[in-house]
């Protein structure tokens, strides 16, 4: 059971660099541009051939793939607990990446979902 450990935790990983890249790539010049147009067309060709946005996909499927392998080691009710990391890496990779603004219930909502982690993990 150890061993998926690393495998969860890569895949939770794997997603939070993916909200990264899409962050990247809907913040960039070209789909901002593409935004303001106003047009549906423009607007979809803008953020599908951003090379961000493709790789922020990429980065969900590979997660996905990952995430369908530990599945079918472990129990849903185990594995998907684990998930919520997500969102404590996604706002420390937000920080690191985009200087995101931590408040004080930012904080501690984040530190009772790394709790949560924890006893869901013991359990």
């Amino acid at each position: 059971m150890k061993s998926i450990y690393p495998l969860i935790l890569l895949s939770v990983a794997i997603s939070a660099f993916a909200q990264i890249a899409l962050k990247a790539g809907m913040a960039s010049a070209s789909v901002q541009r593409a935004i303001a147009d106003g047009t549906p067309v423009t607007m979809l060709l803008g953020i599908a051939l951003n090379p961000f946005v493709l790789f922020g996909l990429f980065l969900y499927f590979s997660s996905a793939a990952v995430w369908l392998f530990v599945l079918s080691r472990v129990q849903v009710s185990f594995a998907y607990p684990f998930v919520a990391l997500g969102f404590v890496l996604t706002a420390l990779f937000g920080r690191f990446f985009f200087q995101d603004t931590f408040s004080t219930a930012k904080i501690a909502g984040t530190l009772l979902i790394m709790a949560g982690v924890v006893v869901m993990a013991r359990a």
